[in-house]
């Protein structure tokens, strides 16, 4: 079984933010697997269902960004998922607009979302698959520039982003991440 989470803000203030890039992508991987994520359990709202035969738990957590590693230590322990077949999307200010990044492991990138994930595993090593939304400026506060919208040129690159990283998860379950980091990690 496989846990595939989606990182974002639960609040319809936040929908469209870059922040939410995750909620996007499960959201995505709902309406084309057929897995209705519309159920409340371990602080998210999950769906269940398979992808090539395996089982799979969609999920976006309800925590809040800053503290998701919460719902996800719940889900981990409630589906007794192994951690490395955990896949956690999420946005990330050091990649460029639209690219996608797969990881097997690594630390959080300055990301709270993902800083919470590994103090409440207690592990770095958990699936990642990071989602560039570039970066307003270098350094300083971007709480402003994550919790704000695409702009308009963006949005080719975002959308083309969501599909890619929705492939990629499906390719992990199915193939494994080598297959899927070969893949995705040179477009």
């Amino acid at each position: 079984m496989h846990l595939i989470v989606g990182l974002g803000n639960p609040d319809k203030e936040h929908e469209l933010t870059r922040h939410n890039i995750g909620f996007k992508v499960i959201d995505l991987l709902s309406g084309k697997l057929g897995i209705g994520v519309s159920k409340g359990q371990c602080q998210a709202i999950i769906g269940q269902g398979s992808i090539g035969g395996t089982k799979v738990i969609l999920a976006k957590p309800q925590t809040y960004m800053n503290l998701s590693g919460q719902s996800v230590l719940e889900l981990v322990r409630w589906f007794k998922i192994e951690q490395n077949r955990t896949i956690i999307i999420h946005d990330d200010l050091d990649l460029d607009v639209g690219r996608i990044l797969i990881r097997a492991k690594g630390n959080s990138g300055g990301h709270k979302g993902v800083e919470s994930v590994i103090q409440s595993l207690q592990t770095t090593e958990f699936m990642r698959i990071r989602i560039g939304i570039g970066r307003e400026s270098i350094g300083g506060d971007n709480s402003n520039y994550v919790l704000s919208p695409f702009t308009g040129e963006q949005l080719e690159g975002i959308e083309r982003a969501v599909v890619l990283a929705a492939e990629a998860a499906v390719d992990i379950v199915t193939g494994g991440p080598d297959i899927a980091m070969n893949k995705y990690n040179s477009l």
